[in-house]
């Protein structure tokens, strides 16, 4: 159990706002709509929880950039005045339509998708990013909010690979990963204390699991930061202390394996939220624990953080 927690308490971060790909400001909004012109910008229509109709305009980013310590990450221009701050005029009486039928890779969470003239993408995607951890229900405002996530893109999108692991010579269950783009590392170059990143590069993955000691249904197990240089997580389903701001600080939730585990990540740069869901392990076998050894090898190869979670 000790050993459980103080690896729990090193892969684990507190659910806090990061560097986004990219959410407005606005959460819950109603009836989103996009629109994107042929100069390469895209207007957002939504009315807010208080009933007020916003317009945002949204330019000059698409795709990432591969992390890199001296160049920042691309990320969008926002006018939540709807052109009136960039063109000093009611720009979105005369933005027009130009984007076509969606054409491309299938999307989680999409709320809208379309295709420019150019051939690249834009979307909208509604996801719940901060719902607490450990499979707490919501205990704040915020919790529970949905972001409404903006995406700009052309070719491939980031690339997520999730696998299933037993851990702690079999007692437990886990999952780790490897998360690149364009075939390169998604990783930042710096974070707080407890994980969030300090740069546009860095990425949080948000573990779910299904059907667990927190409850019936999807329920909110960890957020981690990807690591550096590799890309790699991992993390493992154990008994874990609630963390300081939680209900009962220091309290321990059980151990959660699920029927299923769903990760989630925000794409580099201005790329869409990319998620990959796989099928829990179930009754420990040795021989198929040899394969996933294997596999656990090559994908986490160069990440020392988790060569304790094998």
């Amino acid at each position: 159990m000790r050993l459980c927690l103080i690896a729990a308490a090193a892969a684990l971060l507190l659910a806090a706002p990061a560097h986004a790909s990219e959410p407005l400001s606005d959460r819950n909004v109603k009836q989103p709509t996009l629109a994107v012109n042929k100069k390469g910008e895209a207007l957002v229509t939504y009315t807010t929880p208080a009933g007020k109709l916003r317009r945002v305009l949204v330019w000059d980013a698409i795709n990432a950039l591969i992390p890199s310590p001296t160049l920042p990450q691309v990320r969008f221009k926002y006018d939540y005045a709807g052109g009136w701050g960039k063109y000093r005029k009611q720009y979105w009486k005369s933005f027009g339509m130009a984007c076509g039928r969606y054409d491309g890779p299938e999307l989680v969470h999409k709320v809208v998708a379309c295709k420019a003239p150019d051939g690249s993408y834009w979307a909208l995607q509604a996801w719940q990013r901060n719902l607490p951890l450990l499979g707490l229900d919501p205990f704040k405002p915020e919790h529970d909010d949905w972001e409404l996530h903006v995406s700009h893109w052309s070719g491939p999108m980031a690339d997520l690979e999730v696998f299933t692991n037993w851990t702690y010579g079999g007692d437990a269950q886990g999952v780790f990963g490897r998360f690149t783009y364009l075939g390169q590392p998604v990783h930042g170059f710096g974070s707080t204390a407890v994980g969030n990143p300090k740069d546009r590069y860095d990425r949080n993955v948000y573990i779910d699991t299904y059907n667990s000691a927190h409850g019936d249904g999807w329920k909110r197990e960890s957020g981690i930061l990807v690591h550096r240089p590799t890309g790699t997580f991992c993390h493992s389903f154990v008994p874990q202390k609630q963390f300081p701001g939680y209900p009962s600080p220091g309290a321990i939730r059980p151990a959660a394996p699920g029927e299923r585990y769903r990760v989630t990540v925000m794409g580099p740069g201005v790329t869409p939220v990319v998620e990959v869901e796989v099928k829990g392990l179930g009754r420990f076998d040795a021989e198929r624990d040899e394969e996933i050894d294997e596999r656990f090898d090559e994908v986490m190869a160069g990440d020392t953080i988790c060569k304790g979670e094998r």
